[in-house]
């Protein structure tokens, strides 16, 4: 059972510095830049070691990118936190370069992590994406608690998480079985010697055929692509494996990328460029001040996504298009209420966060779920990091979207007479 906590931990640690950075957008900027620019520094340099680190970064033994993930993390942390507030463009920018060291960290290390769940069992990949969620729940909640009701700094509540990354070490080195990741690896790389395995070459029903689907040397039927298992020899250079891993990404594309950018393209342009504008009178909220709408719902959010990651176990969702269409109609909804104000109550749109937050797990974790079941054994390994660059390639593209329609909507409601979003 011990990698089950390891890995919740993995998922927490490493993903909640990203979710306190984006809590804390309004704080870090202020309220006349826009915090799309928040998110963008927070996911462009992981969308880029998302990109191009699967194709690497296989070379770098795990212990190693543990060490240095977790130290990107927190000497971002701290660059934050110890950075003045926000005066000039100056002190913004050497904020921005905090938050990109974090986000480098956050990029690799889930790549690296939910590659490693390859060597545990799905039960892993459970666990990491329970911990993902809760990474969100607890950093927005807490966020919002210490700076909302304790009344603590922002800058003594972003001080204070650069000290986590230490759970994470703790995690990898002491929690974590070795033998399974050790063993796993010193197959891998005897199979690696030899010649790919073809259907040809192993009778119908043999022994030696069931042997080999069982290591994953030969693809069990499934729908997930066409091209047969690949393993490295020593006679192949970098650029055939290149080539091949690339080949693998695009047979990635349709059944998993695809309905997971499109959900993260839907929820964070509603977070970071809808929420910030959906505002109601005070007098018909349960806050004394605008600027507390904001954390609140990215907090409710995040309670949703906790829930759905944690789900895996008891529920499986197979069409990933589903939930990632409705996600869009919420998107939808939420515009249209910007403009027009048409929901009665803020307890209403609580709502429809809480169901945002519950279908954008549910895509991610069972995302990752179908590549466990449908993806060839000797595959899984690369397809459960390549695949990842579609969450923050979704983030990516919403920052850039919703940078524009927070200012569009705010200048929208100011010239309807709801000044609302200046006073956050």
């Amino acid at each position: 059972m011990l990698p089950l906590p390891a890995f919740w931990l993995f998922g927490l640690i490493n993903n909640v510095l990203y979710v306190i950075i984006l809590s804390a957008a309004l704080d870090l900027v202020g309220p006349s830049v826009p915090k799309g620019v928040v998110l963008l520094c927070d996911v462009i340099p992981s969308f880029l070691m998302k990109l191009c680190a699967p194709y690497f970064i296989y070379v770098i033994p795990y212990p190693v990118r543990v060490i240095l993930f977790s130290a990107f993390s927190a000497v971002g942390m701290l660059l934050i936190a110890l950075t003045p507030p926000y005066v000039d463009g100056g002190t913004i920018t050497t904020k921005m370069a905090g938050v990109v060291l974090a986000s480098m960290s956050s990029g690799g290390g889930e790549l690296s992590f939910i590659s490693l769940t390859h060597f545990y069992g799905p039960f892993s990949l459970a666990s990491w994406g329970s911990g993902t969620g809760g990474a969100g729940l607890i950093g927005a909640g807490a966020y919002a608690l210490a700076t909302t009701t304790v009344g603590l700094s922002s800058k003594n509540t972003i001080f204070a998480s650069a000290f986590l990354p230490v759970i994470m070490l703790v995690s990898f080195f002491i929690i974590l079985p070795r033998k399974p990741m050790t063993r796993q690896a010193a197959t891998t790389l005897s199979r690696a010697e030899a010649l790919p395995v073809t259907e040809d070459e192993v009778d119908e029903g043999s022994d030696t055929r069931e042997a080999l689907e069982e290591e994953g040397l030969l693809s069990q039927s499934s729908s997930f692509s066409g091209s047969k298992p690949y393993k490295m020899s020593k006679s192949q250079s970098w650029g055939a494996v290149f080539l091949q891993n690339l080949r693998r990404s695009r047979s990635l594309f349709f059944p998993y990328m695809l309905p997971l950018l499109l959900v993260y393209i839907a929820e964070y342009t509603i977070n970071q460029g809808v929420a910030p504008t959906l505002l109601f009178p005070l007098k018909d909220s349960p806050f004394k001040h605008y600027r507390a709408f904001y954390p609140t719902y990215n907090a409710i959010y995040q309670s949703g996504v906790f829930i759905s990651r944690s789900s895996t176990p008891f529920l499986r969702i197979h069409n990933l298009y589903l939930p990632s269409l409705l996600q869009c109609v919420n998107l939808a909804i939420l515009i249209l209420q910007a403009f027009f104000g048409f929901i009665p109550t803020v307890w209403i749109v609580f709502a429809i966060v809480f169901w945002e937050g519950l279908l954008g797990g549910a895509v991610y974790v069972n995302t990752f779920a179908e590549i466990s079941d449908r993806v060839a054994k000797d595959e899984r390994e690369f397809s459960l990091g390549a695949v990842t660059v579609s969450d923050s390639g979704g983030v990516c593209i919403a920052g850039f979207i919703g940078m524009a329609l927070e200012v569009g909507l705010c200048s929208w409601q100011i010239s309807h007479g709801k000044d609302w979003c200046r006073q956050l």
